[in-house]
């Protein structure tokens, strides 16, 4: 990602689904302006979920997403569907594209009503206008649900001529900025003038000349709320709280080095870690807080999901594959398995698991960060996440949720 980009999980995510032949990716090229997905006659030539951060006007910064046909079929076809289906998790708008001739499939009735479910703000696309007569407009107006109307719940386009694209992205416009999350990461908690401590690690694992996202995020929001912040690396803290003119607003520490920041950092100083700050952003804090508990109920043989939102190399002491596992093993004194997962890649079956120990999510929208929760929930397995689990271990959860549950009412 560029220094000027806006961080992906904080772009509107659109998402164009249909069956095969629909004309999905060509009505996606026309909205875009852009050949981004490859059109062919050829049913399935979209075979793998299609991403493209971008701009689109007026709508601001967005992730365009293709998907497989929901009519794919054969063992490797069902396997694309599936993808597609997985697409819904991330999706904040959605755009079902139908042939307009052949009108509302099975699957077309079956994707609604998962978009449905999900709550998702949607838009029904009737593709290829231009090759209809008024009768067979008709037929497949007739076969829509019941009370849909023309330019709210669905449009008429041609990918081909590009009649009603611009209606399409004003439509986009409208449901994208409908949806958009107007929670702080911590502006709301800070006054003009305010000073906070970032306390941010530079060891093996820390990328080379640059901060990590959550890093950069919390900094932008802080300049945002006209506070000022001071960096600085886990030994400066006691000196740099001494040197200042006044007591910090906040310390906000890496979750790997709370334990040695709240030995440094007094008391009557606020302190937080940045994947908290990210918990609470995403609104999952109280849930991942009592998560964590549910240490005290791990028995030898247990498993342990360990997830994160991104992609990187892993190093020799990772946080997440090697701190996080031995942390919990001596905390616990259980013999324990653990399992490891990152990027998109997040198990439908929850089941075998003890307990989730999640990353903060700052590489994950807000809606695939609240699915992951659900899916959770439904299966019954407590889910907590890096910063606060750590914070538990340490013995200062209470501290650096704040006094009297301080975040948590926020």
């Amino acid at each position: 990602m560029g220094m000027n980009e806006t961080p992906g999980a904080e772009r509107v995510h659109i998402g164009f689904f249909g069956k095969r032949n629909a004309g999905k990716s060509s009505v996606m090229n026309k909205v875009t302006g852009q050949d981004l997905a490859v059109v062919s006659d050829v049913k399935g030539t979209t075979t793998d979920p299609v991403y493209k951060s971008m701009e689109l006007l007026p709508l601001g910064p967005v992730v365009m997403m293709d998907t497989p046909g929901i009519d794919d079929e054969g063992e490797l076809g069902s396997l694309r569907v599936k993808k597609s289906y997985q697409v819904l998790n991330k999706t904040d708008v959605a755009v079902l594209v139908l042939d307009g001739k052949a009108g509302m499939s099975r699957e077309d009735r079956m994707l609604l009503e998962r978009i449905r479910k999900k709550n998702i703000p949607r838009i029904l696309v009737l593709n290829k206008r231009d090759t209809l007569t008024e009768k067979e407009v008709g037929e497949t107006l007739a076969g829509l649900p019941e009370g849909y109307q023309e330019g709210r719940d669905f449009l008429w386009v041609s990918a081909r001529e590009g009649t009603g694209i611009h209606e399409l992205k004003e439509r986009l416009a409208a449901l994208g900025s409908a949806g958009e999350n107007q929670r702080k990461l911590l502006g709301d908690l800070l006054s003009p003038g305010d000073l906070v401590v970032l306390v941010v690690p530079v060891d093996k694992a820390a990328p080379k000349g640059r901060l990590i996202l959550p890093q950069q995020q919390t900094i932008r929001d802080i300049l945002d709320a006209g506070a000022v912040s001071v960096v600085i690396k886990e030994d400066r803290v006691k000196e740099t709280l001494e040197s200042l003119g006044k007591k910090p607003r906040l310390v906000i520490t890496d979750s790997q080095v709370f334990e040695r920041v709240s030995k440094d950092t007094p008391e009557e100083i606020p302190l937080t870690s940045f994947s908290i700050l990210f918990a609470r952003y995403k609104g999952n804090l109280e849930t991942a807080a009592e998560g964590a508990r549910a240490l005290e109920k791990l028995k030898d043989g247990d498993k342990i999901l360990i997830s994160e939102g991104c992609t990187h190399h892993r190093q020799c002491g990772d946080i997440g594959t090697e701190k996080l596992p031995a942390w919990i093993r001596k905390y616990t004194g259980r013999k324990l398995e653990f399992s490891f997962t990152s990027g998109t890649q997040f198990p439908d079956e929850l089941e075998e698991y003890s307990l989730i120990v999640h990353c903060g999510g700052c590489m994950l929208g807000e809606r695939e960060m609240k699915y992951r929760l659900s899916c959770a929930r439904d299966q019954g397995v407590p889910m907590t996440n890096y910063g606060i689990l750590i914070a538990y271990m340490n013995g200062i959860l209470e501290r650096s949720l704040g006094w009297d549950g301080y975040f948590l009412q926020q």
